[in-house]
């Protein structure tokens, strides 16, 4: 397969790198295109020694920069792709737990971009903070009820929902002061939530039961559960959720596959995404219609287009790392996937 060097001049440059499968020729009926093969760069985490600890990570559009929570560092690495830098938002507490065996490093974990702020949350502590967004100044904190996992800002009703999987929940916290984030409420779950997504147009909240199987749907405003869809995991279970705003598909991030739901028709499946093993998190970008998963054991990153049937079509994929996991996209389509076993990220430029 032939391939061509691109260079992407807007966003740093020295950072990015990718090769392009020749365009097909022209013939009746025209043959698919093979995927793009994107090639990654890497940009180590400042401070931090392999393997660090990462999960979440956050794209931050208004100021067209990453975020990483870095538990065994303290810090929050803040990536600014035309500068090719990290700015270090210091501060964090951390602490020292035996996970699996061994003993390990955790702090802050998760991040979520509201008004003004990005709010982090610190499995150390069992807290969320506000990190000003403009000054990169760590501010005030709230407790949750129990270890931090995932950290949504629901803005129709200005409130943080925070996964605490061991305890069964969601806490809910106030944020309409943007810098003083304060305990609301809990909503308990009959298994452990885990990812989240949000229909803001409708003020419906999705997360995954991982250990009990199933997407659950709640009323933002009333914190009642609407109804479970089954997206058929297995029993490895549902992982992270997407949402696709202008055509309410949710996207359901299963182990190996991705099965897309029509929200609008009680969660009927529609396509289906083959991703290889160990996916987590993904990534779903309006702007573009792309999705974006990373298949850790497989070290594989996918990009695909979903159609307005919800039937997706893989349009690019690159190698990532062993490990490597949970991807977030920019507004140009580029792809940043987290490394923890390489303590870096791994940046991939798209045509």
């Amino acid at each position: 397969m032939r391939t061509a060097r691109w260079l992407l001049r807007s966003v740093c440059p020295s950072f990015f790198a990718v090769s392009c499968a020749a365009a097909p020729h022209a013939s009746a009926p025209t043959p698919a295109r093979e995927p793009i093969a994107l090639t990654a760069q890497s940009v180590a985490l400042p401070g931090a020694s392999a393997p660090a600890s990462l999960d979440y990570i956050v794209y931050e559009s208004a100021g067209g920069r990453v975020w990483v929570p870095v538990g065994n560092t303290g810090s929050v690495d803040v990536f600014d792709p035309a500068r090719g830098a990290f700015t270090r938002v210091d501060g964090f507490k951390t602490d020292e737990r035996e996970v699996r065996g061994a003993k390990r490093t955790i702090g802050p974990s998760a991040a979520t971009v509201g008004e003004g702020a990005v709010y982090v949350g610190n499995r150390a502590t069992r807290e969320v903070c506000a990190v000003d967004a403009k000054a990169l100044r760590l501010g005030a904190c709230a407790k949750v009820g129990g270890d931090t996992d995932g950290v949504a800002y629901v803005a129709s009703v200005k409130e943080l929902w925070v996964t605490t999987p061991d305890e069964k929940s969601i806490t809910v916290l106030d944020v309409s002061n943007p810098g003083a984030p304060a305990a609301k409420s809990v909503i308990a779950f009959a298994g452990e939530p885990e990812g989240y997504a949000v229909d803001e147009a409708r003020g419906l909240f999705f997360t995954n039961l991982e250990d009990a199987g199933g997407t659950v749907v709640v009323d933002v405003k009333t914190h009642t559960v609407k109804a479970t869809w089954q997206a058929g995991c297995g029993e490895n279970g549902p992982r992270g959720l997407a949402f696709d705003a202008a055509r309410g598909f949710l996207f359901v991030a299963c182990t190996d596959h991705v099965q897309v739901l029509d929200t609008r028709h009680d969660g009927a499946h529609l396509g289906r995404l083959e991703t290889g093993n160990g996916v987590d998190n993904i990534d779903w970008l309006d702007a573009k219609q792309l999705l974006y998963t990373a298949a850790a054991k497989d070290a594989r990153l996918t990009v695909a287009r979903v159609d307005d049937a919800g039937r997706a079509t893989i349009i690019a994929t690159g190698t990532t790392a062993l490990g490597a996991r949970n991807p977030v996209a920019d507004a140009k389509g580029n792809a940043y996937v987290a490394d923890g076993r390489g303590a870096r990220l791994l940046i991939f430029a798209m045509p």
